[in-house]
């Protein structure tokens, strides 16, 4: 039986969705817990089980009443990281994980009972197709949509590599609908974004780690390696929104940054049995020494979690890193993930993890040394609208666009969803300002404007107040002031 320690957390970018972060390892405890579970016999599933499948009034197919006794079971135990995974969700989360993809390369988002393409990535089999931002997906293989979850698209849409997906899509600005075929491909998942900053003559390394992947400690080797010549003398780290990821990468990491034989972590057992994690020589790789030595400056926020905090709480409670930014996420337990016989994944939290000063985070998070507020336009998900509002109207996605308009300066009197006169107006004025179509409504073009405005606001560094200070407190760091 496979099992492996996984990092579990909840996703806070995505309305009700549980994301797994997978960890190397396995438990003892685990196997004992197994073995019980295997010998155990429940006659009454069974009885259960024929009842409903002989008097229901409603038929269900036998295999989802075991999927359904399989998920009664882990909820019942009230762990929000315990969980049973299907098949297809477990390969799902296992795949989240991965070094590459086989996809399209678009982002799709759901607006009413439409999906729509967000935008394709650069140089995708999607944007090479012709896909555009908010094209409208309205048939996929010659199937319609209707009913089916966003999931349920990106599942149609996904396939083997060197296959093709047909598309019927609406495409508004042509006011027709246009047939389209994607060839799926490969494609490489990068979780690590670096690049030379240079503050009043002082060079250091800004590297954002968007999770700790499969290729993670790999593409981190790579980028310290090109920073470190091309002169950095510290390391700015930065992982905000960072879920968290296999407990392997952060080693990787950690050890690139610590002296050997550092604890950089202990896993603690359900009789209070603690197991060090310890630093040492990489087997796969040799960083640049320089590294044991550099200044660290970390950034975090609330969407800073589980492996994420692995590696802020050690820098932390080594006194090897200064943190910039927010509390983080708070996600201290450890699972055992189990095969079934059914394909399907039963986890567990069967362990806790604990800071090398042996502190639990769990539901509290690692404290910033320096509590930073950030600009309210770098917290808001941005999201596509297709639907029209105008004043009286009320909806999320009028507070959505209230809330962004107010962050970029308009007069907005309310933020709760109600379309007023001042909205009329911050509407108006906005549409004239980003030289969209006159009006004071709220409608395709205006959230697409909207989103160009945020971003392009976002792109801009002086107006990321976290960064903004993490850079200022680096020159200090650098200067000795």
């Amino acid at each position: 039986m496979r099992r492996s320690r996984f990092f579990l957390f909840l996703s806070l970018a995505a309305l009700a969705t549980v994301v797994f972060i997978i960890l190397d390892g396995c438990s003892a405890n685990g196997e004992r817990k197994v073995g019980q579970t295997e010998k155990a016999s429940f006659p009454v599933i069974n009885e259960a089980y024929g009842i409903i499948q002989e008097n229901a009034v409603y038929p269900v197919e036998g295999d989802m009443l075991i999927e359904g006794a399989l998920r009664g079971m882990a909820d019942v135990i009230g762990d929000p990281y315990s969980t049973y995974l299907s098949e297809e969700e477990a390969a799902s989360h296992r795949e989240s994980l991965a070094g590459e993809k086989v996809g399209i390369g678009a982002e799709i988002t759901r607006s009413g009972n439409k999906y729509i393409i967000v935008a394709p990535v650069k140089g995708s089999p999607a944007e090479k197709a012709g896909l555009q931002p908010y094209d409208e997906i309205v048939r996929i293989n010659g199937e319609a949509l209707g009913g089916l979850s966003l999931q349920d698209v990106v599942k149609k849409i996904r396939g083997k590599e060197g296959t093709a997906v047909s598309m019927t899509i609406y495409r508004p600005d042509l006011g027709k609908h246009l047939e389209l075929k994607v060839l799926r491909e490969v494609m490489p998942v990068k979780t690590v974004q670096a690049e030379l900053m240079e503050e009043r003559g002082q060079k250091f390394g800004y590297i954002a780690l968007s999770m700790f992947g499969d290729e993670s400690a790999k593409e981190w080797k790579k980028a310290t390696d090109e920073l470190i010549v091309g002169g950095a003398e510290a390391l700015l780290v930065d992982l905000r929104g960072n879920p968290g990821g296999y407990l392997r990468a952060v080693g990787e990491i950690a050890g690139s940054l610590l002296e050997d034989d550092t604890v950089f972590a202990y896993m603690q057992d359900p009789r209070g049995m603690l197991t060090p994690l310890v630093t040492g020589p990489s087997e796969e790789f040799q960083y640049d020494p320089k590294l044991k030595k550099m200044p660290i400056v970390i950034l975090q926020d609330k969407g800073s979690a589980s492996a994420s905090e692995v590696l802020s709480g050690a820098m932390k409670d080594l006194r090897r890193g200064f943190i910039i930014g927010n509390m983080s996420f708070g996600k201290g337990t450890v699972q055992d993930t189990m095969e079934l016989s059914n394909g399907g994944e039963m986890k567990l939290s069967t362990h806790k993890w604990l800071t090398p000063k042996e502190k639990w985070i769990h539901g509290k998070g690692v404290e910033a040394d320096l509590e930073t507020e950030q600009n309210k336009l770098f917290t808001e998900h941005i999201r596509f609208s297709t639907e029209v509002y105008s004043v009286g109207d009320y909806h999320d996605d009028i507070a959505y666009a209230q809330r962004l308009l107010s962050g970029l300066g308009y007069t907005i009197d309310r933020e709760d969803g109600y379309f007023d006169e001042s909205t009329a107006l911050a509407v108006h004025d906005f549409r004239v300002e980003s030289q969209v179509e006159e009006d004071s409504i709220m409608d395709r073009k205006f959230f697409g404007a909207l989103r160009e405005k945020v971003e392009a606001y976002r792109n801009d560094r002086k107006n990321d107040k976290q960064l903004q200070v993490a850079v200022g407190y680096m020159h200090h760091l650098l200067s000795g002031d």
